[in-house]
């Protein structure tokens, strides 16, 4: 917590001040107020401001935002603190306050990439794909070789209806970051939808690779590969696994949710009508809950 002052002289209780005597009461009494020094301020700030972080990192997104709040009030001037009270504000579900701290980030360090970024994402989890784009392009305008920034590109593009784009945007982000699996899998998300099943395969089995427990590209993998008859069966066994790893994939609205096109949700649909599959398609249904954790949607 911010430290708090007091007037360090307190009262005197009243059997002292009934023994001073008429003389001593009748002087003033001039309380002494201490008023910190800038750099103890600043030295506060920062103290809170790293307390606040290890809350994030705990995952007590409510707890990070008071202390931020603190933060912010006590080095109002510092954009740092407005970012990490926006970061803190979006994990708890405050998307207008974050939207209002990001903004005064912005008009502290104008130059920032990475205030830049966020508002991108922000914008691209309020559903304006659009503003998106724009914030995000300033960003890499100032730092063109952050791969998150480009992969939550490659999303809003998606949105947009621009696959070639969204599909340069997560060749960079992957090129970027060799373990970027996300970014490869929704490279096979575009190329599927493109027509490109051979290609899309490649990219899902790499994702795999790098995170082998990834349910996304398993089941848009064993989807891709159930229409080939010599790949039924490691369809099927795929299939099973990634609906007990996410059963929210078992879910039309879930798949849309994470940027599944047409094409790849119908040729799921046909996959989980596979009389083979229809235990693990249950238990998936039963387990489901439709709430998204933003695996593989931009929400890094």
């Amino acid at each position: 917590m911010a430290p708090r002052w007091f007037n360090s002289l307190a009262a005197a209780p009243l059997a002292l001040a009934l023994a001073i005597g008429p003389a001593a009461s009748a002087q003033a009494l001039v309380p002494y107020v201490y008023v910190p020094r800038a750099e103890e301020l600043e030295a506060a700030g920062l103290g809170i401001a790293q307390a606040a972080t290890r809350l994030l990192r705990l995952g007590q997104a409510d707890d990070a935002a008071r202390l931020a709040g603190l933060t912010v009030q006590l080095l109002p001037n510092d954009p740092r603190g407005w970012v990490l009270l926006a970061e803190a504000q979006l994990r708890s579900n405050q998307i207008k306050s974050a939207g209002q701290s990001l903004a005064r980030a912005k008009e502290l360090d104008p130059r920032n990439p990475g205030i830049w970024f966020a508002e991108g994402s922000l914008a691209l989890r309020d559903g304006q794909p659009g503003q998106a784009v724009g914030l995000l392009e300033t960003g890499l305008r100032f730092d063109g070789k952050n791969p998150g920034a480009h992969f939550d590109l490659g999303n809003a593009h998606l949105l947009l209806n621009n696959p070639q784009a969204a599909l340069g945007s997560f060749d960079r982000a992957s090129g970027l970051r060799k373990d970027f699996w996300e970014a490869i899998n929704n490279q096979g998300l575009v190329l599927y939808e493109l027509g490109r099943n051979d290609d899309a395969i490649r990219r899902w089995r790499r994702a795999l690779e790098i995170n082998p427990k990834a349910a996304e590209p398993m089941l848009a993998l064993a989807a891709a590969l159930h229409s080939r008859p010599g790949d039924q069966k490691e369809a099927l066994e795929m299939a099973s696994q990634a609906l007990a790893i996410e059963p929210n994939y078992v879910l039309d609205a879930y798949q849309k949710e994470q940027l599944w096109g047409p094409r790849l949700r119908s040729s799921t649909r046909v996959l989980l009508e596979n009389p083979a599959i229809k235990a693990a398609a249950d238990r998936a249904n039963a387990n489901a809950t439709g709430s998204s954790d933003g695996e593989d949607s931009g929400e890094e």
